[in-house]
């Protein structure tokens, strides 16, 4: 009863980390994500975006800043306790959903129906997206490090 006690224990503080650990990822990540998409954006307005295109506007933008920041950090937290070399899922995947991010703007820029579109506004979505991953991944790393594999600077030389 005792081990099973313990054991339920450490399970539960082992969930009260990880779950504290993203929690506390998405904060940052988010703060320091939201104020690069801010600036991106205001940058691109003040370079002749069109006050009209909505995808530039923060109630467009930070929201989707917040989800894909917390959904990157459950997604990095998974990857970083279940796989078995988790590093280098993480070199392919990120620049692979990254990628995949940018399809919708691209979308967007072809369409050419959103009021107020231009490929100058659409290129600051663009940016914004690598922004966000770049903000969000350096947060990650610091505050849910993920453990190289043993082979991987053998493997390199």
């Amino acid at each position: 009863m005792t081990v099973t006690s313990t054991s339920t224990s450490t399970s539960s503080t082992s969930a009260g980390r990880t779950v504290a650990a993203v929690a506390l990822s998405t904060l940052v990540g988010a703060a320091a994500a939201g104020l690069a998409t801010a600036a991106i954006a205001l940058i691109a307005r003040a370079a002749g975006a069109s006050h009209d295109f909505r995808p530039l506007w923060p109630s467009s933008y930070l929201p989707l800043t917040v989800l894909g920041v917390l959904a990157g950090a459950i997604g990095w937290q998974i990857i970083r306790r279940r796989a078995a070399r988790p590093a280098s899922v993480l070199r392919w995947l990120v620049p692979a959903a990254v990628a995949l991010s940018l399809i919708p703007d691209i979308a967007v820029g072809a369409a050419g129906t959103s009021p107020g579109v231009s490929w100058g506004a659409v290129s600051a979505l663009m940016l914004m997206h690598l922004a966000v991953a770049a903000a969000a991944v350096t947060v990650y790393q610091r505050l849910m490090p993920v453990a190289a594999s043993l082979n991987s600077h053998s493997a390199r030389g």
